[in-house]
């Protein structure tokens, strides 16, 4: 196959009265999201080039779902932004995008109109461009113009500078990367996949291409039910989701207000997680409450499609205790460079996780020079062309073989002449009775540590306990407690914001 359409075009052909995505407003069956993307990308086609972008402009739910797939019916590639962007923000992603137009819903329709209609781009209510008459001919034509390697989706991710990254990814990687990561946890036609992510972040590309391919129901969590933990295992509960491929803090939040004490959705059989390092401790509430579900641990950058390694959870772990990443999925390659370079191969040896395969992204859109620092030559292989992309994590190798995280590049300080890894200092903390989650960070202007935690242990308990479990150079020179840690709009701790918490400048 060559395009992502052809996973929703045989399901709705197999089962077109089965609920395809669904959210608790309204669903869509298999059959009536492939109309409505078709409606969508008939409309689309007399006003855009294939291989050009469309940006949508509204939250998640199943005509959003149909606006996206109608890009792909048009021979484009589709870019969802997120409504709380600032409008600095949506002009600069906007800018590199350049999209044929924007679509959006009637919640969204008239601050849409004063985002961008000054910026120059068409507005558009998917509610009436989809009732737009399919022109099946003009779609099969441009489907015979297409290639596997024509761009799906970009996602725009932050970047060092502040100005935004967009990764492309094509239709060839999704189509190599989700019937694996189904095969390998047996995601089937009888799953509800229970959406945490939002269609901007690329969790999300697991449930809807899961559900795509398989014929699974794809069963979207508003966002604001992350902000009330009955309302959240209810939904769970009661729409029998089975599968959740979510980021660290979702699982997190319901373990630490208490959700599985309310209610447990028993009919959950696999747990993935990825995006940060899982705590131990908030994992164990999951596995105590639900002790016949698989858990996994993902891990992979946007960049790569998703996920390029997984390690599935066989015992309970340990206060300090780390869970790796583990194994390279089928048909990537991932590996260690040293400094230098050279292979990484023996345990316990720290170097930087490099990945190539298939389902390598596209690069950077309209960046080359970005694109040209991150996807490189694989430098092992001076016969033939191998791309790989260098990830800026660090990693080492466990006694069997396992990939474990150790930190980002950028995380890595030198302080006190001793170069120090901020998430062997977080893990230290989290390993602690009584805090929940950590977070460490580095004023590098005033060589100062700082340590942000959440958790009912008194700060001078948790001092003394890192004297103990730190050496000298590594403690903290400040701890604050918190009620909460902020985080970003895809699920992970904001550092920067954390940054201005805690008074440090850059």
């Amino acid at each position: 196959m060559t395009n992502v359409l052809e996973w929703l075009e045989a399901s709705a052909l197999r089962l077109p009265n089965k609920p395809a995505v669904a959210d608790p407003a309204g669903a869509m069956t298999f059959a009536e999201l492939r109309a409505a993307s078709a409606s969508v990308g008939t409309w689309l086609a007399g006003r855009m080039r294939p291989r050009t972008a469309v940006a949508l402009y509204l939250e998640k739910s199943p005509l959003a779902l149909a606006g996206m797939l109608g890009a792909v019916y048009a021979g484009g590639f589709y870019s969802v932004l997120d409504v709380r962007q600032t409008p600095t923000r949506l002009a600069s992603i906007c800018q590199s995008l350049q999209p044929a137009c924007i679509l959006t819903d009637r919640v969204n329709l008239e601050r849409a109109h004063q985002l961008f209609d000054g910026l120059g781009y068409q507005v558009a209510p998917l509610e009436d461009v989809a009732l737009t008459a399919t022109d099946e001919d003009a779609l099969l034509a441009i489907r015979a113009q297409a290639t596997d390697v024509d761009p799906l989706y970009v996602n725009f991710t932050s970047g060092s500078t502040g100005t935004p990254k967009g990764v492309v990814v094509g239709h060839r990687s999704v189509i190599d990367f989700i019937p694996t990561l189904d095969r390998t946890f047996g995601i089937g036609e009888d799953d509800v996949l229970a959406n945490q992510a939002p269609f901007d972040f690329d969790v999300s590309v697991k449930d809807i291409y899961s559900g795509l391919l398989q014929g699974a129901t794809v069963r979207l969590v508003p966002r604001d039910y992350f902000v009330n933990p009955t309302q959240l295992m209810d939904y769970l509960c009661d729409t029998g989701a089975t599968t959740l491929i979510w980021a660290v803090s979702a699982l997190c939040f319901i373990s630490i207000m208490g959700g599985l004490d309310y209610r447990v959705p028993k009919s959950i059989r696999r747990v993935m997680f990825s995006g940060e390092v899982m705590p131990p401790k908030q994992l164990r509430e999951w596995q105590h409450h639900l002790p016949g579900a698989q858990y996994v641990n993902l891990y992979g950058p946007t960049e790569i499609t998703c996920n390029c390694t997984y390690f599935v959870v066989d015992r309970v772990y340990k206060k300090g205790e780390v869970i790796p990443m583990g194994q390279p999925f089928p048909n990537e390659k991932v590996f260690l460079l040293g400094p230098d370079d050279t292979l990484v191969s023996e345990a316990g040896v720290e170097g930087e996780v490099c990945v190539s395969g298939t389902a390598l992204g596209l690069g950077y859109l309209g960046d080359p020079d970005r694109t040209a620092e991150a996807f490189v030559q694989n430098p092992l292989n001076d016969r033939w062309l191998e791309r790989i992309y260098r990830t800026g994590d660090l990693a080492t190798y466990d006694d069997a073989g396992n990939l474990v995280y150790a930190s980002r590049k950028d995380h890595q300080i030198k302080h006190l002449g001793q170069r120090i890894e901020l998430g062997d200092i977080e893990a230290a903390a989290q390993a602690v009775e009584g805090v929940q989650r950590a977070c460490c960070l580095y004023d590098h202007r005033r060589k100062r540590i700082h340590l942000v935690y959440m958790g009912d242990v008194p700060k001078e308990e948790l001092f003394g306990a890192l004297k103990v479990a730190l050496p000298q150079y590594m403690v903290p020179n400040k701890v604050h407690q918190t009620e909460q840690l902020p985080l970003t709009k895809n699920g992970k701790i904001d550092r920067r914001a954390l940054e201005e918490a805690v008074g440090i400048k850059r």
